[in-house]
């Protein structure tokens, strides 16, 4: 079998899938994909070759005018049956929420069969789980390469105000026409990139809780995702032109990550605490009825974040003696205190989070000290062998003209501090923020962030 990172993107979707050596068997099987300039053209051979006799088309208010327009229009001259569905805004952003997802299923035609999302990442993650809801196969035709989830099997959303995972299944169909990429907002151009730079920082630290926790890990999904992020880092010069090779190579790199995450049937490959400083912000914003700047913007501010935390994190001298005193005083009373500080309304369901998963328990945390302890050596060759050189990394964000501080996009030093002291409690999922949690190090670290945060 062929490495997957030197593998086409019709191999890599073959429906028979691959088996691994990791033991697991690899599959991210779609019925259509085509990626290229006037790709929308093929919007009714998709459809047809989906098995589809009567597709539920879903957008929102800018997609529709973006891409549902042209796409009502050329099912409608090819004589396929077809409803369509914008999702009412008012002006305002949709949200991957309860709201958007009750209203697309209360509009649903009962006669369809096919849920068709036009847009981008709020749009296809919707459409993934209401498909997966009605038992019905999803596809999608990309508006911006915002976002690399358009092949995953997963979909982020806000439930009861955190942010959630929820997996699901991969869209079979995906549409990605360049020449609408090209024109999307440069914000969502900026976002694909954001998104794709935390890879680094994913796979880091995917390796780093295989060594500690024992996590599943797999080698081969691994090479394929730095496939991806090579082939997005490369073209990354041609994103403010807007070049056509750029917008190519980016669009195919975020369908390879997405491919990566399905194949690993988590979130693992493309997804670490740098993600995590975009959902606690998030989840802030939700809190006080705020608005929020898109997902791969801030992805891309906790990756240059996460960099500048890991100069320091090289440092680190493991001390059990630090661990245990750090731990001893972390009472439960007090970190449920912290909880209630840091997630407000949330914070109920993150205590019920923990009461489930109970990575505050004293033999657990024990264990984890050990294999840090003992493999130390081991995660700092993760960070060694992952992580590019800092300078580089930024000046590759800031030359297409993203921003890279938090202060850039209105969130202050205060929230920035919480959302890395909150990131290790928001999910289940083991990061660094777990190790230096382990370590007793947290506090260190927040105040080390608060210094270094908008340099």
């Amino acid at each position: 079998m062929p490495a997957f990172h030197q593998m086409t993107l019709t191999e890599l979707v073959r429906p028979e899938g691959f088996d691994c050596a990791c033991g697991k068997h690899h599959a991210c099987p779609m019925d259509y994909l085509k990626i290229g300039p006037g790709a929308i053209q093929e919007t009714a051979a998709m459809v047809k070759a989906m098995g589809s006799e009567k597709p539920f088309i879903v957008c929102d208010q800018n997609t529709y005018e973006a891409a549902g327009k042209r796409v009502d229009a050329l099912l409608a001259e090819a004589g396929i049956p077809h409803e369509l569905y914008i999702i009412p805004c008012a002006g305002q952003k949709i949200a991957p929420a309860e709201w958007e997802v009750g209203s697309v299923i209360m509009h649903y035609d009962p006669s369809c069969d096919l849920i068709l999302g036009v847009g981008s990442g709020v749009v296809n993650d919707i459409c993934k789980v209401v498909g997966n809801a009605l038992g019905k196969k999803s596809a999608i035709i990309g508006t911006a390469p915002s976002m690399d989830g358009f092949a995953s099997n997963s979909s982020a959303m806000e439930i009861n105000h955190v942010k959630m995972t929820l997996f699901n299944r991969a869209p079979r169909g995906i549409l990605l026409d360049t020449d609408i990429l090209a024109q999307a907002p440069m914000r969502m151009l900026w976002a694909g990139l954001g998104d794709m730079a935390a890879k680094y920082i994913a796979l880091c630290e995917w390796r780093m809780s295989n060594i500690v926790t024992g996590e599943y890990y797999c080698e081969d999904v691994a090479a394929l995702m730095r496939a991806a992020l090579k082939k997005v880092v490369d073209a990354a010069a041609g994103i403010p032109d807007r070049d056509p090779q750029a917008i190519q190579a980016i669009a195919e790199g975020l369908i390879i990550s997405g491919i990566a995450m399905a194949y690993a049937e988590i979130s693992r490959p493309a997804s670490g605490t740098e993600h995590y400083f975009s959902h606690m912000w998030e989840m802030m914003a939700l809190e006080r009825n705020q608005p929020y700047d898109l997902h791969g913007i801030q992805v891309g501010i906790g990756t240059v974040l996460m960099m500048k935390l890991y100069r320091k994190f090289r440092e680190i001298q493991p001390s059990r003696q630090q661990a245990e005193a750090y731990w001893a005083a972390m009472t439960p009373e007090k970190w449920e205190a912290q909880i209630r500080r840091i997630f407000g309304k949330t914070a109920p369901e993150i205590i019920e989070m923990e009461r489930k998963g109970k990575k505050n328990d004293p033999a657990a945390h024990e264990e984890r000290l050990n294999r840090i302890i003992e493999h130390w050596d081991g995660i700092l060759a993760a960070v060694n062998e992952e992580l590019p050189d800092e300078a580089k990394l930024r000046a590759l964000l800031e030359n297409t003209g993203m921003p890279v501080k938090p202060s850039q996009i209105g969130i202050d030093l205060d929230d920035t501090v919480n959302a890395f002291v909150g990131a290790r409690d928001a999910r289940m999922k083991y990061m660094s923020c777990s190790v230096l949690w382990d370590l007793g190090l947290t506090d260190e670290f927040a105040d080390y962030l608060r210094q270094v945060a908008e340099e």
